[in-house]
């Protein structure tokens, strides 16, 4: 069986994942200082799906720039390939599921992982442990057994 995704590993550089991760990181803090606010997707998509004056602002920039950054970085260089093999029933349903995780773990893989970890948060921790494990488990089984 073939993966779902594929990944060009050999246009993988250290260079561009350590350049991706301080953006990332860079972007992360911005927010926090000057907003006092924790980038975690799912919490700013969520907000902007209970219409405030007051805080829509931020949150549609925010959800502006994940959405034009790619056409962005198109400019400079071509955009990795990618090609998913599974069907879009798979797909909504597996996007519900996250949905439905991060309503339990009360936030994202952003939100914890990068911005709860960062703040040494045991919670951030425990969750991105949890999500971790059950990504690997989700991967053995489809590999091994589906």
């Amino acid at each position: 069986m073939e993966p779902a995704l594929t990944i060009a590993w050999n246009l993988f550089t250290p260079a561009s994942a350590l350049l991706g991760g301080a953006i990332i990181g860079l972007a992360v803090t911005l927010l926090l200082l000057f907003n006092g606010k924790i980038a975690g997707i799912s919490g700013i998509l969520g907000g902007l799906l209970i219409w405030s004056k007051e805080n829509s602002g931020w949150r549609l920039s925010f959800m502006l720039g994940l959405l034009t950054a790619p056409l962005l970085y198109s400019c400079f260089a071509p955009l990795p390939e990618a090609h998913i093999d599974s069907s879009n029933s798979a797909l909504i349903v597996s996007g519900l599921l996250v949905g439905v995780g991060t309503r339990y773990g009360s936030g994202c893989t952003s939100g914890h992982g990068v911005c709860g970890i960062s703040r040494l948060s045991l919670r951030s921790l425990v969750a991105t442990m949890i999500f971790m494990a059950v990504g690997f488990i989700t991967v053995f089984v489809m590999r091994h057994w589906g």
